[in-house]
Parts: structure tokens; C-alpha cells; sequence
């Protein structure tokens, strides 16, 4: 096929005046290395990731769009504070898009290079919200016969997450893990994950229509935060389980705590456990996420064998080895339709994702919502 000489690249800038400037350039070409190929980028969704980078701290309540086509170009103000947490971008043209997927129509001379030829693969790179991406030949991971792009846009952010945390649990020595924002697509399939391997999940979700969904799928443990009950019903759920081990997508706010707390309160019922030191078994909550951006608020509870942290998936699989990671993705490409299958809420164009009231959309980061851009639309 011929190759167009230019194609559109989706760009985040702050300027130096407190502008969050979103728009899309026209870059030229580019030129392969032998172990490289092209990829014609034909599905990539947006996670809550990927707005880190396109939106930073901007006011996105304020935020406006102008132009049409390829000249859409959306902008929002950011505050003094907002300014101080990103001077370090300022002037920087960021490429955004972690993952998607789409065709091989180029490839460098290398024998595997070449072998990706005409493929649909899938790939986390950065700069994926593009009608064209570059990429190392050994980044790509090539779907199965019969999946397509939009099949395999999702394939990396959120099942690696997913089977990263009950690798966690393993590594860790612990038995169960405890979720929040339990009913996300991420969540859905952390359940069939556990599922399938035998594992016991608590669910904190924030609505009774989001227990509904996981009670659906087969769900045993679910605890709903904006009932009454729930600081009862986690601490129950919790000593069903024996959860020492929680991953909280919100990040701030008191949830963190109040896992923490559960779990000190489910050890304390096991005869001779007490101690004035809390629960010996060491209770751990890992903030992958920041869905809440209010300060972690952290009510000291629950003894002294405990810990809060960050935790990031490219920081886990590095820690983890080329082993594990080859191993985790093997199997999201055996289960690609099945356990790691991703359902979007709509399909958007370049420019689409750039008009101000389709970003309060995906903004929102509504739960259970997912959005993906086709690059070719």
C-alpha cells in the first residue's frame, strides 16, 4: 500500500501563561530501523492514565474547544497551584495514547520486523493516540487469527494490571486481595481473573447498580461504600476472605484507612491474635490510582504491621523480570475475548476526542465507562 507523508499525532502542552493546550500536529514520516515497524493505529482507548498526561492539573470544568477537523484544538487554564505541580512540562509537546492497536503496513529488514508484516498487533509504547505509530518489532504483541484492533486495543494497561495484582498478592505472601472501584472494566476482570485462578476478591464498589453488575458476574464478596453498613460489612467481608492485601484506585480520602481498619478488625476476631501492637500478619493497601485527589487521609487504627504505597504497573513488571511479563501476556492473548475483554461506552475520532463536551464525558471517569478513539475514523 502507499503511505501517506504526514499523519496526525494528538499533543498536550502547558504554556508558560497557564495554558493546557490539546491539539493535533501533522508530523512527516518516519524512517524504520531494521528491527522496527509502522503501525496504522486503528483503536486505542482512553484510561484514566492517559488523562494524567493529557490534562495534568488543568481546570477541565473550564476547558473550551475551537476549530473543526484536524484543526480542533481544545484548551483549559490552570490554576497557580497547578502551574507549581507542573512547571517541569512547560513548553513540552507530550505525545499521549499508552496503548492500542491496529496494522503493521511497514517494517524494518529484520527477520522479525518482517514476520509482523501485515499483522494486527497491539502495543504500549506512549504517543498512541495517532493515525500512525513506530515501534520496536519487540514491543508488539500480535493478536490471534480472528482478533481484531478494537479486540486488542485494551490489551496491556488494564489486563496487565489486573494479573499484576494477584502476582502481587503471591510474590507478597499474601492469600486475597481487597478492590476498589470494583465494577471498572479493570475491576470485571481482576473478578474473572480471581475466578479462574481460585482466588478470593472483596469488591468495594460506590453504588447499589455497580454491586448488581458484580453479583451478575458471579461475584461473591461485594461491599457497597455508600451504604450504612459498610465499615460492618467490609470488616465481614475481610474475615471471610482473610484479605491482607488491597489495591484502591481512588487514592485519596479516608478509603485507604478504613481498609486498613477492616482488616485489623477481622484479625482481632481470631482467638489469641491480640496484641497491643495490632494483628502481627502484615496488612498492606497499594494507591495505584487517583480517581479521589484529595489528601490520603490515614486514621492510625490498626496496629503497627502495616503499610501504604504507591504502586505502578512498569515498576512491578520490571521488578518482576522478562519472565513473568512474557508469561502475563501470553496469557491476555490466550484470553483476549474472554477474561480480558474490554466494552466501550463509544467510539471516538481524533477530533472527537478533543470537543469540550465529549471530554466532560470521558472525564468523569464514570465507572463502567470506557471510551476509544479509531485514529482512522
Amino acid at each position: 500500500m502507499t503511505l501517506p507523508q504526514s499523519y496526525l499525532q494528538m499533543i498536550s502542552t502547558v504554556s508558560a501563561e497557564g495554558e493546557l493546550t490539546m491539539e493535533l500536529v501533522e508530523k512527516p514520516m518516519p524512517e524504520l530501523g531494521d528491527d522496527e515497524v509502522l503501525i496504522r493505529v486503528e483503536a486505542t482507548p482512553i484510561n484514566p492514565s492517559d488523562q494524567g498526561v493529557m490534562f495534568g492539573w488543568a481546570s477541565m470544568a473550564k476547558a473550551a474547544s475551537s476549530g473543526t477537523g484536524a484543526h480542533t484544538r481544545l484548551t483549559a487554564p490552570v490554576s497557580p497551584q497547578g502551574m507549581g505541580v507542573m512547571k517541569a512540562r512547560v513548553g513540552q509537546q507530550l505525545p499521549v495514547g499508552n496503548e492500542g492497536a491496529g496494522t503493521v503496513v511497514a517494517a524494518g529488514s529484520g527477520d522479525y520486523a518482517q514476520s509482523l508484516m501485515g499483522k494486527v498487533v497491539a502495543v504500549m509504547g506512549g504517543g498512541m493516540y495517532a493515525q500512525y505509530r513506530k515501534a520496536p518489532a519487540m514491543m508488539c504483541l500480535p493478536l490471534k487469527d480472528g482478533h481484531t484492533a478494537r479486540d486488542g486495543a485494551s490489551c496491556f494497561v488494564n489486563p496487565l494490571t489486573a494479573l499484576s495484582m494477584v502476582e502481587t498478592m503471591r510474590m507478597e505472601g499474601h492469600t486475597a486481595l481487597v478492590h476498589t472501584a470494583a465494577a471498572s472494566n479493570l475491576g470485571q476482570m481482576l473478578n474473572r481473573i480471581c475466578a479462574a485462578d481460585a482466588v478470593e476478591l472483596v469488591n468495594i464498589v460506590r453504588k447499589p447498580e455497580q454491586a448488581q453488575l458484580l453479583r451478575d458476574m458471579g461475584a461473591k464478596h461485594i461491599v457497597d461504600s455508600s451504604s450504612e453498613s459498610f465499615k460492618a460489612d467490609l470488616v465481614d467481608a475481610i474475615h471471610a476472605t482473610g484479605a491482607t492485601l488491597a489495591f484502591d484506585a481512588t487514592g485519596g480520602g479516608e478509603l485507604a484507612s478504613n481498609i486498613l481498619a477492616a482488616m485489623e478488625a477481622a484479625a482481632a476476631r481470631t482467638p489469641g491474635a491480640y496484641s497491643i501492637y495490632g494483628s502481627v500478619k502484615h496488612k498492606q493497601v497499594y494507591l495505584y490510582g487517583g480517581l479521589d485527589t484529595s489528601p490520603t487521609v490515614l486514621n492510625r487504627a490498626y496496629g503497627m504491621a502495616w503499610g501504604v504505597g504507591g504502586w505502578l504497573l512498569p515498576n512491578f513488571l520490571a521488578k518482576a523480570g522478562g519472565d513473568v511479563a512474557m508469561r502475563l501476556r501470553a496469557r491476555v492473548a490466550d484470553e483476549l475475548k474472554t477474561t480480558f475483554a474490554s466494552h466501550y461506552t463509544d467510539e471516538l475520532s481524533l477530533e472527537q476526542a478533543l470537543q469540550a463536551d465529549v471530554v466532560a464525558r470521558y472525564y468523569a471517569k464514570t465507572t463502567g465507562e470506557k471510551f476509544l478513539i479509531c485514529p482512522q475514523k
